[in-house]
């Protein structure tokens, strides 16, 4: 079993709170905090208490409802940019060098691995730098088309993370079971020598 030292470890736990905290900052988006759904509650519960308010007046209470959640949202983001460039450092340790020079010595299986977390790693980079860039698309002075094909891209690929968080659970089960006994008390502890 590979030996993970403490500093991939706490990388690592510290990307999967933040991609996941990431994740759930969506899915409240889409979900519970969808402005859509809420303002048409916001407007039936006015109405029934004899206050009434538009539908567009309804949507900018629900949009204000949501918008601190949306923040939050940001703020991972920013430590995701922060974790991608401290993965970058450690690419250049000890441990990250091996892991590229035993690359020709891997299976398949661990070949098609390593290929499918550098795709990780550059969906993620595209996703940090397109979110800087929408946070930030008034001061680059970007046309509103430009940033509506940048968002569209920025949350197609949100689709390509949760395949690839599945994936991860999956394959850390599988490999549980089979031939990696360890392999997740191993990125807690560190695994054995």
């Amino acid at each position: 079993m590979k030996q993970w030292n403490i500093y991939f470890r706490i990388w690592h736990w510290a990307h999967a709170f933040v991609v996941l905290a990431l994740i759930a900052t969506v899915i409240l988006r889409k979900t519970f905090l969808s402005y859509k759904s809420n303002s048409e509650i916001i407007v039936s519960k006015l109405s029934s208490l004899n206050i009434e308010i538009s539908v567009e007046q309804g949507k900018i209470i629900a949009k204000a409802i949501r918008a601190p959640m949306w923040e939050w949202h940001i703020i991972f983001g920013y430590a995701l940019v922060s974790l991608l460039l401290v993965r970058l450092v450690l690419l250049f340790t000890h441990s990250g060098r091996q892991n590229l020079i035993n690359l020709k010595s891997f299976t398949l299986h661990k070949k098609l691995v390593s290929v499918g977390y550098i795709g990780l790693y550059l969906v993620l980079g595209f996703m940090a730098v397109s979110g800087l860039v929408l946070t930030y698309q008034q001061d680059l002075g970007l046309l509103k088309e430009t940033a509506h094909t940048i968002k569209e891209v920025h949350e197609a690929l949100f689709n390509l993370i949760w395949v690839f968080v599945i994936a991860h659970i999956a394959g850390l089960v599988v490999a549980e079971h089979r031939d990696e006994n360890g392999i997740v008390s191993g990125m807690i502890n560190g695994g054995k020598q």
